[in-house]
C-alpha cells in the first residue's frame, strides 16, 4: 500500500486551471482499482492519495502521466507501507 503526498510547485490558481484534468485522471485510477482515496491536504498545499495493489514502478509509471506531473504543477513523494493492524470496517480495501 503507497501513501502519496503532493507537493504544489505552483500558486493556487494555477493549480485550480489543471485540478478539473487531475480529478477526470484520479476517476481513471479509481476505475482500475488503483486508488482507495485521495483529496487536497488541508490548508491547500498539495494532496495526499492512497493507492494499493501494483509494484512501485508501475505506479511511477501511472504518477508521471497524471495532469499535475505533466503540467509540473506538483511533485510527489511516495511511501510504501504494510497496513497490519487496521479497523475491520476496511478489511476489503486493503
Amino acid at each position: 500500500m503507497y501513501v502519496i503526498l503532493l507537493k504544489y510547485l505552483k500558486p493556487i490558481e494555477e493549480v485550480d486551471r489543471f485540478v478539473v484534468r487531475h480529478r477526470a485522471y484520479l476517476d481513471e485510477l479509481y476505475g482500475i482499482g488503483l486508488l482507495i482515496a485521495s483529496g487536497p491536504q488541508n490548508p491547500r498545499t498539495g494532496g495526499v492519495l492512497l493507492a494499493k495493489g501494483i509494484d512501485r514502478s508501475a505506479l511511477d509509471g501511472y504518477l508521471s502521466q497524471d495532469p499535475f506531473a505533466l503540467e509540473g504543477i506538483a511533485e510527489y513523494s511516495v511511501i510504501e507501507f504494510d497496513p497490519v493492524k487496521y479497523n475491520p470496517l476496511v478489511k476489503e480495501l486493503l
